[in-house]
């Protein structure tokens, strides 16, 4: 699962996207590329045609080790979700732009799912303090399923806990 709950630091839950293809997976991946696209080169070893093919599999190896870090890049994304005793802050850091920060009372904070209408099915969201802030955009269907069943259970668990009517 691409996130964790914890109870380090205050830190409930820390979210981040999927990666299929780790770190050693893209080296062994580039340079599988880079050797079967040098085989065809071999029968022209000598020749002047190996100058004129060799550019176009080192444009491929290039565009596949551009493309596959652009996708590193575009994972970069980190969320949050923290409880400080009374309040719930939800910080989520994008790709590109500035760290976002959700605070609300524990007491007002609801979590909503949106079966169809989001940007993506089974869309969480958390509102209160007057705004509604999307977490775990970036999981997958079932995992934004199964992180809503649990959020509705810590925030419930967390509700009872602050409850000063005990």
């Amino acid at each position: 699962m691409p996130y964790r709950w914890t109870s380090e630091h205050d830190t409930l839950l820390t979210l981040w996207p999927h990666r299929s293809l780790p770190r050693k997976g893209f080296a062994a991946m580039i340079l599988l590329a880079f050797t079967l696209g040098t085989v065809p080169l071999y029968a022209l070893i000598g020749t002047v045609f190996l100058w004129g093919i060799l550019p176009f599999v080192l444009a491929m190896v290039g565009a596949l080790w551009w493309g596959l870090e652009r996708s590193y890049r575009d994972g970069e994304i980190l969320e949050h979700l923290r409880f400080d005793g009374t309040n719930l802050i939800l910080w989520h850091k994008p790709v590109r732009g500035e760290v976002k920060e959700w605070v609300c009372n524990i007491y007002w904070v609801r979590a909503e799912m949106h079966v169809s209408g989001g940007p993506v099915p089974f869309y969480i969201t958390l509102s209160g303090n007057g705004r509604r802030v999307e977490i775990g955009s970036f999981l997958s269907e079932d995992e934004r399923k199964q992180l809503f069943a649990e959020l509705q259970t810590t925030l419930s668990r967390l509700r009872a806990a602050t409850d000063p009517v005990e």
